[in-house]
């Protein structure tokens, strides 16, 4: 399964929309998954791209999910658009 969209800040695949952060307003946005963003903010605003790693790391761990793929899925993080530079802002 391919998936088209993923979060913005933690590489999470949004092929739901229970998974969809939210706006204020209460709509879904499209670009930040239900984990990292509610309510037009980021739940964790002070938490840097170290500290994702870590975070995404730990979660595929639980997850049993195999040693290629949490690397694969940790080396994405700095193209994102929350932890891209052009985007970054601490």
């Amino acid at each position: 399964m391919e998936f088209k969209t993923f979060c913005q800040s933690c590489g999470m695949p949004l092929h739901a929309e229970d998974l969809k952060g939210t706006e204020q307003n209460g709509m879904k946005n499209d670009e930040y998954c239900v984990h990292c963003y509610e309510n037009s903010q980021f739940k964790y605003p002070e938490m840097n791209l170290d500290e994702m790693k870590m975070k995404v790391t730990s979660k595929m761990e639980n997850m049993n999910h195999p040693n290629y793929l949490i690397q694969k899925a940790v080396n994405i993080l700095p193209a994102l658009k929350r932890w891209n530079k052009k985007n970054y802002v601490k």
